[in-house]
């Protein structure tokens, strides 16, 4: 399958301009909607998608991502389950064990063991099928059967996490876009699904990060710098559980963290962020899209290559409308004829 296209758009106030791009890409020929789910960073995106679903017609939904931490699993079950009725089957999940949602109020991402129970309790139970939960037999029973299935796809950069992803999820989110990395976190995820009796081929890979389309390659470069040092958080809990020594986990992901100083989350996901500076050019390269069309369009090539089935853009940088019309015009209709 040819590589398809999404975009991912801060539930920033006011939330009207969250609709509005979303209508936009869909214009543009973007096939997912995605958002963040940090309640208090930002405005909670769950009514927002719903107005969003509701403003277009064939776009999908679904969070880069949510967790079961800050919201009991029932309640993420059903508020999917919720959106996947008003936008008449446009949701697919997109679910972790929690970053800034849960750091941000004082808490951690939720262990692996429990996350691996809580997702495999979601995923029938928002498609309406009954669970046992707590010693009690649940079912949403208002879910409507004729509905496309809600597929769930899970974030994760350790063995331990992508090993959950191989063995309950229907793809692996992977925020970052260097091939190497990807190839890794992949094989780890499938090697799991192998083990545990599943096709392992089944397994989608989703890859989000910042894009620009410009000549102006250092511009490029300084608005997307936040990203790296996003990404570093994970990599830092990584670095403090199996070391950096490529053992266990490529030194391609942990050899660049030395380097960080701090990490401020009121500034999280936002171009400029003090945090970001020490990145570097090669990192912000690797770990981003960017480029003139040429440029951008041989990296999604190479993405393609490997087997990334979905491309996110986080849309965290100036100039959005543009980049949005610039994949539109020059980008996506290269890459036509997916279905994510």
């Amino acid at each position: 399958m040819a590589l398809s296209f999404g975009v991912t758009v801060l539930p920033d106030p006011p939330y009207q301009r969250l609709v509005e791009l979303m209508v936009l890409g869909e214009s543009h020929g973007f096939e997912i909607g995605w958002t963040y789910d940090s309640h208090v960073l930002w405005q909670d995106s769950f009514p927002i998608l719903a107005l969003a679903a509701k403003a277009t017609t064939t776009m999908r939904f679904g969070h880069q991502v949510t967790n079961p931490g800050t919201r009991d699993p029932t309640v993420v079950a059903s508020l999917y389950a919720t959106l996947h009725d008003i936008s008449d089957g446009r949701m697919v999940m997109g679910i972790g064990r929690g970053d800034s949602a849960v750091r941000y109020i004082g808490r951690q991402p939720v262990k692996v063991a429990e996350f691996e129970r809580d997702l495999a309790m979601i995923k029938p139970f928002m498609n309406g099928q009954e669970v046992r939960w707590n010693d009690k037999d649940l079912q949403l029973k208002w879910v409507r059967p004729e509905l496309p299935e809600i597929e769930m796809w899970v974030a994760g950069y350790g063995p331990k996490a992508l090993a959950v992803a191989g063995r309950v999820g229907d793809g692996v989110i992977i925020q970052l876009a260097d091939p190497e990395i990807i190839q890794w976190i992949m094989g780890t995820a499938r090697a799991a699904a192998e083990e545990a009796g599943r096709d392992p081929a089944a397994l989608k890979c989703i890859v989000c990060a910042p894009s620009m389309v410009t000549d102006d390659i250092t511009l490029a470069r300084d608005e997307t710098r936040w990203f790296p040092a996003m990404v570093s958080n994970h990599v830092k809990d990584l670095i403090d559980r199996y070391g950096t020594d490529g053992s266990v986990v490529p030194q391609a992901l942990t050899d660049y963290v030395e380097a960080r100083k701090f990490y401020d989350y009121n500034d999280h996901s936002r171009v400029g962020a003090a945090h970001g500076e020490f990145v570097t050019d090669e990192i912000a390269d690797r770990f981003s899209v960017l480029g003139n069309v040429g440029q951008v369009t041989a990296k999604l090539r190479e993405l393609e290559s490997i087997g990334v089935d979905h491309y996110s853009i986080y849309l965290m940088t100036h100039s959005q409308e543009e980049t949005l019309a610039a994949y539109g015009e020059h980008i996506i209709p290269q890459f036509a004829g997916a279905t994510a």
